[in-house]
């Protein structure tokens, strides 16, 4: 059992501990304060954005276009797959990257050709330990999700999309669903399948749309922006469960060190009740010896 000095180091190693636990505690919940307003500013957008695709579509369901399934509802022929894995730039986050680079593993054992694109250190760290093969150039942080950033990841992709580099695009993110639970989400990018965008409810100024330079052209620009929009609602929906898993597993970090520090206390008590009381009976014990020997003289003499 440890003595009453190793106690007390690690009773001071804990309380050590539980105020960085709590530190990290306020800080991840001040950014998930942050993060879910930025996330309720993005969702308008995103919604804005998709019922212009519908209206667009509503005018053009015959068109063809390279980020669509064609109208027969072919998928697309074997090719290279693109994954955008988004994870968080360190750990201490309960399941959230595990869950995101597990999802990411699967799709790979299904295509193992597939082209990695990690948003976070923390993935980046995970593949290259794994010796798996990933875009070295593509090093975008999770932490303070933009807007242009997700441009710029946007633009990257369909780059290559319409290089005909990749076949196909998939994210892998996390969707925060409350503030008690979260899911990793697999979401097929591109090609999209066109049943979500093609509403039959009617609108009086459908039929009154022009394309100028051409339809192609028109949902091409409306696309870049619309993928944009997913890709950042898709970083900050991330960012928040990275943020609501780390208040999570810091809560529950601050709970067990209340809980360690109340059994080592206990322990540290006994320890120094134990010392005492064996203090008390070697003073006892040679007062005793003392009297004992006090008399053993009075009486010889």
């Amino acid at each position: 059992m440890a003595n009453v000095k190793e106690l007390k180091a690690r009773i001071e190693g804990v309380q050590e501990t539980r105020k960085i636990t709590n530190a990290m505690y306020l800080v991840a919940s001040t950014k998930l304060r942050h993060a879910r307003e930025a996330l309720d500013r993005t969702r308008p957008y995103f919604d804005a954005m998709r019922q212009e695709v519908e209206r667009v579509f509503r005018t053009g369901q015959s068109a063809r276009s390279r980020y669509f399934y064609s109208p027969e509802g072919g998928i697309p022929k074997k090719g290279v797959c693109g994954i955008l894995v988004i994870t968080a730039d360190k750990g201490l986050a309960g399941a959230y990257n595990l869950n995101a680079l597990r999802k990411a593993e699967e799709i790979l054992k299904e295509k193992p050709d597939s082209r990695l694109f990690v948003v976070g250190e923390y993935g980046r760290r995970h593949f290259r330990m794994r010796h798996r093969a990933f875009e070295t150039d593509f090093r975008f942080t999770a932490q303070d999700p933009t807007f242009n950033r997700a441009r710029q990841i946007c633009t990257q992709l369909l780059d290559l999309y319409d290089k005909k580099e990749l076949n196909e695009i998939v994210v892998v993110y996390t969707e925060m669903k409350s503030s008690l639970s979260t899911e990793t989400m697999l979401q097929h990018l591109l090609p999209m399948k066109r049943e979500p965008f093609a509403s039959e409810e009617a609108d009086e100024n459908d039929g009154q749309f022009e394309f100028l330079p051409s339809f192609d052209a028109v949902l091409a620009a409306v696309m870049r922006s619309y993928i944009s929009g997913f890709i950042y609602s898709a970083l900050v929906d991330s960012f928040c469960s990275e943020q609501n898993s780390r208040v999570t597993a810091m809560d529950a970090a601050g709970r067990n060190a209340e809980e360690l520090l109340s059994d080592l206390s206990l322990q540290l008590n006994r320890e120094r009740q134990s010392a005492i009381t064996q203090e008390i009976t070697e003073i006892s014990a040679g007062a005793m010896a003392q009297r004992r020997n006090n008399n053993g003289k009075e009486a010889s003499s």
